[in-house]
């Protein structure tokens, strides 16, 4: 028998894929069953209903921890620039992303918001911190439309998406 936390991360992992690819409504206790190999009735051990095997396969898209204080600006900028997009790129996938936008799961979008009003509040932390006078909100939009946009526009995420991105905003931040 696999380590409890062995078992809940398969389970989490499975449950975020299908997040991935099929959107919230492809995540059934089924589908979590035949992706990850674990019994039905270990996940209604763990879990109460698919709301719950969702919020807690989400609460494990924790931020990571913010650069430090002695991280130079620069690279403070870049590290808001891959966080920015983390919650979507290695949380949910657009399968979830598209979701939330038309809001086609009321539970899901209840939960992934809270979620990620969470992740967000660190990100704009960063911000605050680092740059006084950039509205945060908008950066972050900012970043997350225009990693969304890119997306939409070539079907994936181009090498040098970020950089791009930097020498962008660099010269907005560092002005303020």
């Amino acid at each position: 028998m696999a380590p409890r936390g062995e078992v809940d991360q398969r389970i989490a992992d499975a449950t975020l894929e299908l997040l991935r690819t099929r959107g919230p409504r492809g995540v059934t206790v089924e589908a979590v069953t035949a992706r990850s190999g674990i019994a039905k009735t270990t996940i209604y051990r763990r879990y109460t209903d698919r709301r719950d095997m969702l919020s807690a396969a989400l609460e494990r898209l924790a931020p990571t921890e913010p650069p430090g204080a002695d991280v130079a600006p620069r690279e403070r900028l870049r590290w808001v620039i891959a966080h920015a997009v983390e919650a979507v790129d290695a949380g949910i996938g657009f399968g979830g992303f598209a979701a939330l936008l038309t809001d086609e799961d009321a539970e899901f979008t209840e939960v992934f918001r809270r979620i990620l009003a969470g992740q967000r509040a660190a990100l704009e932390q960063v911000i605050e911190d680092s740059w006084a006078g950039v509205d945060a909100e908008a950066l972050i939009d900012a970043l997350v439309g225009a990693y969304t946009a890119e997306r939409a526009r070539t079907g994936s995420v181009a090498d040098g998406w970020e950089e791009r991105l930097f020498a962008l905003f660099w010269p907005v931040v560092s002005s303020v």
